[in-house]
């Protein structure tokens, strides 16, 4: 497995706009629908990706822990399901259900919304204000699959506490790493 950091979109970039289909509803959601009134965190994430199987417990357990505080969260998949069957709409829901995910968890057919986020890897965050300005991206946490780091989710939630109690995450953040997003090969 190929390891891919972060391209760390600039700081107060505005939050790119999307709508996608929500494979567990069957409907489509905008970044004005998940949108929270005072933090959005926007992840990029698949179902097969090591890198996120790791981190899927604590994204359950930050999800939880940030609900009713202002923050709207949802994940984003823009993996080519066509070469990665594992990340194919109808099993993405199936995973959303059995992981007990609380947020939406979307599908990127077209892949803009990975272009536009400039999305690298998975998992990939973006916390945006109030405003929907760049506040955070970066990694969850120091830990990744087998390094013995604790899976605590100490870097987001510290911008996460940091944008919800009305001050600037630290500015030094360093990239989340995983398995680069399966791009669709050009025809």
């Amino acid at each position: 497995m190929a390891l891919t950091p972060s391209k760390m979109l600039p700081l107060g970039t505005p939050a790119p706009e999307f709508t996608l289909s929500e494979p567990a509803s069957g409907g489509q959601l905008s970044l004005a629908d998940v949108r929270g009134p005072v933090a959005t965190l926007v992840m990029f994430i698949c179902n097969h990706c090591p890198y996120v199987k790791h981190v899927n417990p604590e994204l359950v357990r930050v999800a939880r822990d940030y609900a009713g505080r202002g923050v709207g969260m949802v994940a984003i998949s823009s993996n080519d399901a066509n070469a990665y069957p594992d990340d194919a709409p109808d099993r993405m829901a199936i995973a959303a259900q059995q992981l007990g995910y609380t947020f939406p968890y979307l599908y990127d057919a077209e892949q803009s919304a990975a272009a536009a986020y400039a999305a690298a890897c998975t998992p990939d965050f973006y916390l945006f204000d109030a405003d929907l300005r760049l506040a955070y991206r970066g990694r969850l946490d120091a830990s990744t699959p087998g390094n013995g780091q604790p899976l605590n989710g100490a870097d987001l939630r510290a911008a996460l506490e940091s944008v919800v109690t009305g001050r600037a995450p630290a500015a030094d953040q360093l990239p989340s790493v995983g398995c680069n997003i399966k791009w669709r090969k050009a025809s």
